[in-house]
């Protein structure tokens, strides 16, 4: 099939950016502002499809699944920033969220040939990491046609795994395939075609929700704060204990105690708090309720 870019949205031309080259600078970056602020408003949108995703997200996670990642280019690299960031924010292993780009490590930093355009590429590269009907697949693809994600999806649905898109053009390909679409439509971009702009500001903020929501619902958040964090250098060990301290309303002496008794786990330390438990006591409860510190408040209360 002959691709044409004059049926994208994303490829479209921008009205409101076509003399952005004789603007000055301060004008020059009013206007790219201006379109920055109708990404949020087409996530919106999709808000019911991202909550669907979620929900099979953090579902795959209490039942031995991973979510991963696939794209090229822009995309791709979302993808593995997403991924990256979970282990230190939210404690958990390097495995469970995982991107994959068209190309491999390399292509992270720089572009690899054609790559993308390689169906079996994905194919061979989730098979490496043994993805399996339990896992979630995500492919990320501004265009909604790239053929490294289409050959991922086609691949994830003949193991009858569930699948979503990540798109930002309405009905595309890509999000015809899968079982959970999420297409924020953004518009042209302030320079024609180039997707990093408001299509990957889009897709940023849904991978914000896909993983932080999932988190919250399998219990890596209580109240607002990330009380999985691990302390791998300075400035997190202080977090913990300012994490500690704002969800018991303890002194610093006690939280470090806490932290002290419980190896450094925020969440045991706050449930040591505010359950008045012993350590050791703490950490059967919170395990025999999944990690849920509410839950398990609500055994010391009764």
């Amino acid at each position: 099939m002959k691709l044409n870019l004059k049926q994208m949205v994303t490829e479209s031309r921008n009205k409101n950016t076509m003399n952005i080259d004789l603007l000055d600078t301060m004008e020059m970056v009013r206007v790219m502002n201006d379109e920055d602020k109708k990404v949020a408003l087409a996530v919106e949108k999709e808000l019911g499809t991202i909550a669907e995703a979620i929900d099979k997200i953090s579902h795959a996670f209490l039942n031995g699944g991973r979510l991963i990642y696939i794209g090229a280019g822009t995309s791709g690299r979302l993808g593995i920033l997403d991924a990256s960031e979970c282990p230190p924010t939210f404690g958990t292993p390097s495995e469970l969220v995982v991107g994959l780009i068209a190309g491999g490590g390399k292509a992270i930093l720089k572009a690899v040939e054609n790559a993308e355009d390689n169906r079996e590429l994905c194919v061979e590269d989730l098979k490496n990491i043994d993805f399996n009907s339990k896992d979630i697949l995500v492919g990320i693809a501004a265009s909604g046609r790239t053929p490294y994600v289409m050959g991922g999806i086609e691949y994830a649905k003949t193991l009858g795994a569930t699948t979503v898109s990540l798109s930002c053009n309405p009905e595309s390909i890509l999000a015809e395939a899968v079982e959970i679409p999420i297409s924020p439509v953004v518009g042209g971009e302030v320079v024609t075609g180039s997707s990093r702009l408001k299509a990957g500001t889009a897709q940023k903020l849904v991978l914000n929700m896909l993983t932080t929501g999932s988190m919250i619902k399998i219990g890596k958040v209580y109240e607002n704060l990330m009380v999985d964090v691990e302390a791998t250098n300075e400035k997190l060990v202080e977090r913990q204990k300012k994490i500690v301290m704002e969800a018991t309303d303890c002194r610093r002496e006690e939280a470090s105690y806490a932290l002290k008794e419980t190896g450094g786990h925020c969440k045991t330390a706050i449930l040591m708090i505010l359950g008045g438990l012993a350590a050791g006591e703490a950490k059967i409860l919170l395990s025999e309720k999944k990690g849920f510190i509410r839950e398990a408040l609500k055994v010391v209360k009764n």
